[in-house]
C-alpha cells in the first residue's frame, strides 16, 4: 500500500505520452477514449495523495514526483487538443502562450530563490486544474473551447500570481502552502494549518 502513490504517479506520468500516440494513431472513438483518460489522470492525481499521506509516506521527495507528472501530464493533453482542434488553440494563442510563460517564471523564480522547483500545490492551483479539466474535455471531447477556455486562462492567470507570492513570502523552500497568505504567515513566523484534502 505505501507503494500506491508511486505507482499512481507513474501511471499518469505514462499516461500522457500514451494518449498522445493515440492521437497520432487515430484510432476509432478517439476522441471519448482521450477524455476518459484524462479522468484517470485526475483520479489519479487525487488519490496518490490521499494515499500518500494515510501510509506516511507523503515525503518532499514524493510531492515534487507529483507536481512534475502533473505537468507533464496536462501538456501531453494540451499537445491532443493541438493535434484534435488546432483552429482553437491558434484563435487563443496570445492567452495560451501568456500562461505558459507565466508557468516557465514561476520555475525560474523558485530556482532562483530555492535552487528547487516550485511545489506548491496551492488552492488556486488545484482550482485551475479542474478549469483545466473542463476545458481539455470541452475541446477533446466535443472540439468547443468557447468559455472553458477563457475561465482556465483567467484562473490560471490569477493561479500563477498567487505562486509568485508564495515564492515571494517563503522565508525558504517548503510544499504544500495553501496561498500566499499561508506563505505569509510562516514569513511572519506563524504556524499555518494544511487541508489534508487539498494538498
Amino acid at each position: 500500500m505505501r507503494r500506491a502513490p508511486y505507482i499512481l504517479i507513474l501511471f499518469r506520468l505514462v499516461l500522457g505520452p500514451i494518449m498522445i500516440y493515440l492521437t497520432y494513431s487515430s484510432i476509432d472513438y478517439l476522441r471519448p477514449i482521450l477524455v476518459l483518460f484524462i479522468f484517470l489522470g485526475l483520479f489519479s492525481d487525487i488519490f496518490d495523495g490521499i494515499i500518500a499521506r494515510k501510509t506516511g509516506v507523503a515525503s518532499e521527495k514524493l510531492r515534487r514526483m507529483d507536481s512534475q507528472t502533473d505537468l507533464v501530464f496536462w501538456l501531453c493533453v494540451g499537445w491532443c487538443s493541438w493535434l484534435l482542434n488546432p483552429e482553437i488553440i491558434i484563435a487563443n494563442k496570445f492567452s495560451i502562450i501568456t500562461v505558459f510563460i507565466m508557468e516557465g517564471l514561476t520555475y525560474l523564480f523558485s530556482l532562483f530563490k530555492f535552487g528547487k522547483e516550485t511545489c506548491t500545490h496551492a488552492f488556486l492551483s488545484k482550482l485551475w486544474g479542474i478549469t483545466l479539466l473542463v476545458v481539455f474535455v470541452s475541446i477533446i471531447g466535443f472540439g468547443y473551447g468557447g468559455i472553458s477556455l477563457y475561465l482556465a486562462v483567467l484562473v490560471g492567470i490569477i493561479a500563477h500570481i498567487d505562486v509568485y507570492l508564495i515564492i515571494y513570502f517563503l522565508p525558504k523552500w517548503t510544499h504544500d502552502i495553501p496561498s500566499c497568505y499561508h506563505a505569509y504567515l510562516i514569513r511572519s513566523g506563524k504556524k499555518i494549518k494544511r487541508n489534508k484534502w487539498l494538498n
